[in-house]
């Protein structure tokens, strides 16, 4: 992949919820980086019409009037991704399958039609697949940060997670060149399984803890 050297979009959302049939994104942030370098940062709030839950602007530190006041409709956020998402770009995100999942939905809702194609289009490597198979639980953005002794951020911001999740990258890329065996590949805990959507263009395998660094040859990609 000579990670860096292609179009990748590091990306994160903020959703008011778990599920992507009934959440919805607040906060969607890309950072694109193409032949090593960052060409955009893209940090948006979406303007839901509904009040957020307390929790979640507790964990995010989003409210109401920001996204009243700097949101933006979510038909523009759908166009912006339709836009960007070209075939074959690199899509990075950590625990990529929830936020494959709430893109997808919102791309099918507005584009029923090109949704399917688009995200299938596309690859996509989930960091937290690669970060179970080299360290000890726990696997949260912040425990690589700290793991890579990368610069602390605002956490639950998606724009500061995802510039996060650019260094986390870089760092995994650095300890082991391996990332290109996880393109498309994802692990799950078989205790609670896929959650989400099941995509045709994703294989999901079971993953198990490991308490340090796996060989190369027993890495979940070569299982």
């Amino acid at each position: 992949m000579g990670v860096f050297k292609i179009k990748i979009i590091f990306f994160d959302t903020e959703t008011t919820g778990l599920d992507c049939s009934c959440c919805k994104i607040i906060e969607l942030a890309m950072v694109t980086v193409e032949d090593g370098l960052i060409t955009e940062e893209y940090d948006k709030f979406i303007k839901i019409g509904e009040p957020l839950s307390p929790k979640i602007t507790q964990i995010t530190s989003i409210t109401d009037n920001m996204l009243e006041s700097e949101g933006v409709d979510e038909k523009i956020i759908a166009q912006d991704l339709k836009d960007r998402l070209t075939p074959n770009t690199l899509m990075i995100a950590h625990n990529a399958q929830f936020d494959l999942s709430f893109i997808y939905h919102l791309l099918k809702k507005h584009y029923p039609q090109e949704a399917d194609e688009i995200v299938a289009s596309l690859n996509w490597l989930d960091t937290v697949t690669v970060f179970k198979d080299r360290k000890k639980y726990p696997h949260k953005l912040i425990d690589a940060v700290h793991y890579y002794n990368i610069e602390e951020v605002n956490f639950h911001r998606a724009i500061d997670d995802t510039k996060a999740l650019y260094e986390v990258t870089k760092a995994l890329k650095n300890e082991r060149n391996d990332l290109e065996e996880y393109i498309n590949i994802f692990g799950y805990n078989p205790k609670y399984g896929v959650s989400g959507y099941r995509f045709s263009f994703i294989e999901y395998k079971s993953q198990y803890y490991c308490y340090n660094m796996r060989d190369s040859d027993e890495i979940l990609p070569k299982k």
